[in-house]
């Protein structure tokens, strides 16, 4: 459920950024040595402001995740072939899908000194279920048996705090049972939502703190070395976790990472090697970067989807699927990949992207370029003479945007005026807070290498308000289909599953698919080795100081 900020995938999905900079202080460029011999001169990477407090069960988006992800060790990782290997996790076993057995590696710790148990797996599993605690990750845990107990929906009460199909059977082994069975279930357990957190989190309320939010404590590589103020700091500072039993950075031990609200800013910093490592390059830069950077210069396939989104639940004016195919048909997705992109990225033709088994070339129909039948269907349709189109700034987003703007413009006679918010998680707030109404850019990156992850979060009727269902589209016959896929103990018959919902959605068009993404990042000179994972997160642990 990583809906993306920015032009890369961004940073995802899921789910690109652009404005003023907001990069202020932080540590300086003077150097230094750590105790232990390694280089206390922090490795600087650029981030959008998180959208909320960094609370591993309220975060669903990029740019808090890439955070999080370096203060957790998630229970698995994803190999080359995009298969889960354990991490945190000795081992994750099952006979029947449905009933799963979670053995933690020993060792691990809080970042206060105290041991990470089962029971704190089992804690955080049950905070982020329940439905008065609103977590924006809670329908991850939807699969849990006893879930509906504790997230019975709108209206409802919780009729427990705790789910039953969570079995804490000691110190290092935790039990899952699911409602039904679920293949996928193991390759779900990288994702964010599903790290734990310390007992201390929980304050006396029994809300997590607003101080968690602010300095969690991890059990990853790195652990924070003070609060981060959202809206105010623009830096946030870490140092690595000296107990951490995984690999540690050869020769340095400081991270920081720049907010900045503008992606261009960051990029000049880059260039003046006040930055290291930029993972969203604005599309204004991708065709010098390689002659600016060299080998220093990544374009790597990526898994990310971009969308223009439908505000389906709250705009009446794009319930006739006629008009979306329309719009969709009137997107010259070939131009704006080759020239606002400078190539690199591909036109979209599924909502499954070609990195995961599952995408289908040419599934979608309506994303053929065709500007005589998109008229002619629109004014079939009585589609509104008005458009507003809306976007993040502080992705790299206005080049194509304004592109998808004067294409609707030209091939369907109306008016489109393109909207920008100054931040990432100001479109965000305001979908979920049903304020906007009109076309909205998205990106999705995937949590985890699955053709279910591009159909159950964004799209599910169960995403509706604790997911990424921010256009709140909802097709029963959809949620059948991913459902009987879920529980297929075949992998094969269970992807064709997924691939009959994923025609559902091509046929309703509740998003219009635009691009697939490619990674674009550079670094400075200042570092090397620096590789992204499957998740667009950067491999902290593999880069050196150069």
């Amino acid at each position: 459920m990583r809906v993306t900020k920015g032009a890369k995938i961004v940073a995802g999905t899921a789910l690109l950024a652009l404005a003023v900079a907001a990069c202020g202080g932080g540590a300086s460029d003077s150097g230094g040595t750590a105790a232990g011999g390694g280089d206390t001169t922090p490795v600087r990477m650029e981030i959008g402001e998180p959208q909320e407090l960094l609370n591993p069960l309220n975060t669903t988006e990029t740019e808090g995740s890439e955070v999080l992800a370096a203060i957790f060790e998630p229970l698995v990782e994803y190999d080359e072939n995009k298969q889960p290997v354990e991490a945190a996790a000795e081992s994750i076993t099952t006979t029947d899908s449905k009933v799963w057995t979670i053995k933690l590696k020993s060792g691990y710790t809080w970042q206060d000194g105290t041991a990470v148990t089962a029971a704190d797996y089992a804690r955080s599993w049950n905070y982020g279920a329940n439905q008065e605690n609103a977590m924006g990750a809670s329908a991850f845990f939807s699969r849990i048996d006893g879930y509906a107990d504790v997230h019975p929906g709108e209206g409802k009460t919780p009729t427990s705090k705790e789910m039953k199909g969570l079995k804490v059977v000691d110190d290092l082994t935790l039990e899952v049972t699911l409602a039904a069975p679920f293949s996928q279930f193991k390759t779900m357990l990288g994702y964010t939502a599903f790290y734990p957190l310390p007992a201390s989190a929980i304050g006396p309320d029994g809300q997590v703190t607003q101080a968690y939010g602010e300095q969690p404590i991890g059990q990853g590589l790195f652990k924070m070395d003070k609060p981060y103020k959202k809206g105010t700091d623009t830096t946030v500072d870490l140092t690595v976790y000296d107990k951490y039993p995984g690999t540690k950075p050869k020769n340095w031990t400081k991270l920081q990472f720049k907010v900045y609200t503008s992606s261009e800013t960051a990029f000049n910093d880059l260039q003046a090697e006040n930055l290291d490592i930029h993972d969203s390059l604005p599309p204004s830069t991708i065709a010098t970067a390689k002659s600016t950077f060299g080998d220093r210069y990544h374009d790597e396939p990526d898994a990310a989807v971009g969308y223009i989104g439908v505000p389906l639940r709250y705009n009446p004016e794009f319930d006739n699927p006629e008009i979306r195919k329309a719009i969709s048909l009137a997107i010259d997705r070939k131009t704006i990949a080759e020239t606002v992109f400078s190539g690199t990225r591909a036109p979209a033709d599924d909502f499954i992207n070609p990195a995961i088994p599952g995408y289908r070339q040419g599934a979608c129909t309506a994303c053929t370029y065709n500007p005589a039948e998109a008229k002619s269907l629109y004014e079939k349709a009585n589609g509104p003479k008005t458009i507003e189109l809306g976007y993040n700034a502080d992705g790299g987003h206005k080049e194509w945007i304004e592109a998808v703007a004067n294409n609707l413009r030209s091939n369907l006679g109306i008016n489109v005026n393109p909207k920008p918010f100054e931040k990432f998680q100001g479109i965000l707030d305001a979908l979920d807070a049903k304020e906007y109404k009109g076309l909205f850019r998205m990106g999705w990156s995937i949590d985890y290498p699955s053709a279910e992850n591009y159909l159950t979060p964004i799209f599910g009727t169960g995403s509706i308000g604790t997911g990424s269902n921010y256009g709140g589209y909802s097709n029963k016959e959809f949620d059948d289909l991913v459902a009987k896929g879920d529980q297929a103990l075949d992998a094969a018959e269970g992807l064709k599953l997924y691939q009959q919902a994923d025609d559902i959605l091509v046929k309703d068009l509740p998003y219009i698919p635009v691009y697939f993404y490619r990674s674009n990042f550079a670094y400075s000179t200042k570092v090397k080795n620096v590789t992204l994972n499957l998740l667009n997160q950067v491999n902290w642990s593999q880069i050196e100081k150069a």
